[in-house]
C-alpha cells in the first residue's frame, strides 16, 4: 500500500501538458526533450523547499535590507541516474548552480530486472553528513531497484533520510511501494503515478522507453 503522505505529486497545468507531450507515441525526439525538461524544472523548484534558508545583506539600487537565501555551507547534490537521468543535469544547474553532480550509472537486466552497475561517482567524505542535501533524478520510476541502489549509496554514507528526494516524472505503484518498504521515510516528488508495470517492468501507460525516446537511440 502507498504511502501517499510521502509522495509530493505535482500536477499543475503546465506539468499535465508537457506530460501529455511526452507521452504520445507521434512526439519526435526533439519535442519529447523540451516536454520533459520543463517538467524536471518544475519537479526540481518543488524539490527545492527542503534546502535551508539564512539571511543576509543585500544592497538594493535603493536600499539596503535582509534577505533571504540558500545557506551557503551545506552540500548539495544532483545525483541523476543514467543514461535518462542526464536531462534533468541542464536544468538542476540553472536553478542550483552551486550543486555538484554526481553521476550513478546503472541500467536493468531485462531478466531480472534487477540494477546493473557500470559508473559510479559518488565515492567522497561526507563530513558533517546532515549538512548534505541530495536530489537522486530518474525520469521513470518502474520497479524501483536501481532508485534504491542509488538511496543507499547515500545512507551508507551517514547522510539523513529525510536530506534525500527521489525526483522522477513517472511512477509506478509497484516501484513506490519498493521505495517505501525499504525507506518508508524517504520523500518521492513525481509529476505522475500510473497503473501498473506490464510483464516486461515497464510503465503502463508510461512513455515507453525513457532513455530511448530522450537520445533517439
Amino acid at each position: 500500500m502507498i504511502n501517499r503522505d510521502k509522495i509530493r505529486l505535482i500536477s499543475n497545468p503546465v506539468v499535465l501538458q508537457n506530460l501529455c507531450k511526452m507521452r504520445a507515441e507521434d512526439t519526435d525526439t526533439q519535442n519529447v526533450r523540451i516536454a520533459t525538461r520543463k517538467i524536471t524544472r518544475c519537479l526540481l523548484y518543488e524539490a527545492s523547499k527542503n534546502l535551508p534558508l539564512v539571511d543576509t545583506r543585500v544592497k538594493t539600487p535603493l536600499t539596503e535590507f535582509t534577505a533571504k537565501t540558500i545557506d551557503p555551507n551545506i552540500n548539495l547534490i544532483i545525483s541523476p541516474i543514467l543514461r535518462a537521468g542526464l536531462i534533468f543535469t541542464d536544468e538542476a544547474i540553472d536553478i542550483l548552480p552551486q550543486a555538484c553532480i554526481r553521476h550513478i550509472g546503472m541500467y536493468r537486466d531485462e531478466k531480472t530486472l534487477k540494477p546493473v552497475w557500470y559508473y559510479n561517482k559518488v565515492p567522497m567524505e561526507t563530513p558533517n553528513p546532515e549538512n548534505f542535501y541530495i536530489y537522486i533524478t530518474d525520469p521513470m520510476l518502474a520497479t524501483g531497484n536501481s532508485l534504491l541502489a542509488a538511496i543507499e549509496l547515500y545512507t551508507s554514507k551517514g547522510i539523513p533520510v529525510q536530506n534525500i528526494k527521489c525526483i522522477c516524472i513517472i511512477a509506478a505503484p509497484e516501484g513506490i511501494e519498493n521505495i517505501q518498504k525499504h525507506y518508508p521515510d524517504i520523500e518521492i516528488i513525481t509529476a505522475a503515478i500510473d497503473d501498473h508495470l506490464n510483464e516486461k517492468g515497464y510503465i503502463v501507460p508510461g512513455m515507453g522507453d525513457a532513455g530511448d525516446r530522450i537520445f533517439n537511440t
